[in-house]
């Protein structure tokens, strides 16, 4: 599973190695100090053979938090 957030100034990525079906239905992937701004947020999950199985793409807003400022 690869994760993307990018925005117009920044870019972040990630992957995970899921272990088939006795992988978690559910996984929490944390982004830390991402800079305030708009993001695409992109999860493509890939296939054993590499082909893509499925793919879900969001918008969303990072606003800074009460430490940065």
């Amino acid at each position: 599973m690869q994760i993307v957030a990018e925005s117009q100034d920044f870019y972040r990525s990630s992957e995970v190695q899921l272990e088939g079906d006795k992988a978690p239905r559910t996984s929490m992937i944390e982004f830390r100090s991402l800079p305030p701004g708009t993001y695409e947020v992109r999860v493509t999950v890939m296939g054993s053979g590499g082909e893509q199985r499925a793919f879900a793409r969001q918008q969303v807003n990072v606003i800074a938090s009460g430490a940065d400022r």
